[in-house]
């Protein structure tokens, strides 16, 4: 076990007084803070996963399928939507609060001996590795933070790197293109990885194949892509309600039937997540263990129903992209009516895009606020879905209050919450009690 000392509301102070972003482009803090733990990333097998959407959810199944298959397995994703713990994991448990300080102690050791300044998301990197190699974990599932070519997780050398789609996010640091950003993210893809690419990387798959193919990889798992993909799936049988079963056939590894609770929008990251996985374990994936496994997954703030009757479903959709996704799966799953649809988006995020692909799909809206510094005002999200929509929103700052405003309107029908993961988070936050 760690041998540093500290408590958890220390830790937590601590990493959230960091540096937000690094100043330049670089891995060097990282590699240094790594070397200075011992190289931790040396001792297990990671496997990168980067995409602008579904990532986080292709980590976690790709760790539990792992961990299925009897390897102690540590999986490491952000943000976290209460609990910092949340985001280093192993076999499918977050760390403890107590062992989370500890593993933080020596990290901020290991910062102090090098004498230099470290991103808070440099600090949990490092972090989520030392923690790993106590505990003895074989495989690492790693979730990039942004990017790929200097994010802090690249300090590891994957054996599997995993890229589950490229859209319009983060333009201001990744590229103000497709191409751009699929340049970025295509260097997770190093000489010892073999690659697997969603089929959100249609239209730039070419940079993933062509990176492949400048570093010699004699093979590339495309699920979804090209004239005669490795994967494809086919969907038996859609959730008929939100927290329903999709079942799902999977082709290209052995053929397997599986079921998962989740909307149809998660096929494509169940087929990544299994060849990932498949790719690791040199196609071997038990049938049974594989559905079984992905029977018992979860997938907090993503369509998660907190609440059958009436449906309450929390939904951390944070780019036009995902809301078009979200939008898909209230269709699909709401035959009763539509739902009202609570938002809460970061003022940075394109927020008209995010309304525009929802509209369509809520019978009322209420405007909150997350608690971030970074959320936009609810009045003026309520003026934006207005202008929008061609009706008013209701108002409600705080997410307690927006939520009963939301079911008051919904007359039974449901309420989905939506706009940031930080509105996931704080609806988390409030406890079952106030969300019913």
């Amino acid at each position: 076990m760690p041998t540093g000392d500290a408590d958890y509301a220390s830790t937590i102070e601590r990493l959230q007084g960091a540096l937000q972003f690094g100043i330049n482009p670089s891995l060097d803090g990282i590699r240094e803070l790594t070397a200075t733990l011992g190289c931790p990333e040396r001792e297990c097998r990671c496997v990168q996963i980067t995409g602008t959407n579904g990532k986080t959810s292709v980590t976690r199944m790709t760790g539990a399928l792992l961990s299925a298959h009897g390897y102690r397995t540590g999986v490491y994703t952000s943000p976290h939507l209460v609990s910092y713990t949340e985001r280093i994991e192993i076999d499918g448990e977050p760390l403890s609060e107590v062992d989370f300080a500890r593993v933080f102690a020596d990290v901020f050791d290991a910062a102090a001996q090098l004498g230099r300044e470290f991103t808070e998301f440099e600090l949990l990197t490092a972090g989520a590795l030392h923690a790993f190699s106590l505990h003895g974990v074989e495989f690492a599932c790693l979730e990039v933070g942004m990017g790929g070519r200097w994010d802090a997780t690249s300090v590891v050398d994957p054996i599997v790197a995993v890229v589950t789609g490229v859209a319009l996010d983060h333009t201001d640091r990744l590229g103000a293109t497709r191409e751009e950003i699929a340049f970025d993210k295509a260097h997770i893809i190093t000489a010892n990885s073999i690659p697997v690419i969603g089929p959100g990387c249609i239209g730039v798959d070419h940079i993933f194949l062509e990176r492949a193919l400048s570093l010699g990889h004699p093979r590339v798992f495309r699920v979804g892509i090209g004239d005669d993909p490795d994967i494809t799936w086919d969907i038996v049988r859609r959730p008929r309600m939100p927290g329903g079963v999709l079942t799902l056939d999977i082709h290209g590894l052995r053929e397997h039937r599986v079921g998962v609770h989740a909307p149809a929008y998660q096929a494509a990251n169940v087929a990544i997540a299994m060849g990932a996985a498949g790719a690791a374990l040199f196609d071997v994936l038990d049938p049974e263990a594989t559905d079984r496994i992905l029977r018992a997954m979860t997938f907090p703030g993503r369509f998660h129903a907190l609440r059958r009757e009436p449906p309450l479903v929390i939904d951390g959709a944070h780019n036009p992209d995902a809301a078009e996704v979200l939008a898909g799966a209230i269709h699909d799953s709401f035959s009763g009516g539509l739902p009202v649809l609570v938002l809460g988006i970061l003022a940075d995020k394109d927020a008209e895009g995010i309304v525009r692909a929802l509209a369509p799909v809520g019978s009322a809206f209420v405007a909150t606020e997350n608690g971030s510094p970074r959320c936009m005002p609810a009045a003026e999200l309520a003026d934006l879905i207005g202008r929008i929509t061609g009706t008013s929103a209701a108002v409600a700052p705080d997410v307690g209050d927006a939520l009963r405003v939301a079911d008051r309107l919904s007359n039974g029908r449901g309420v989905v919450v939506s706009g940031s993961l930080y509105t996931a988070g704080a609806v988390y936050a409030l406890g079952a009690e106030a969300v019913g």
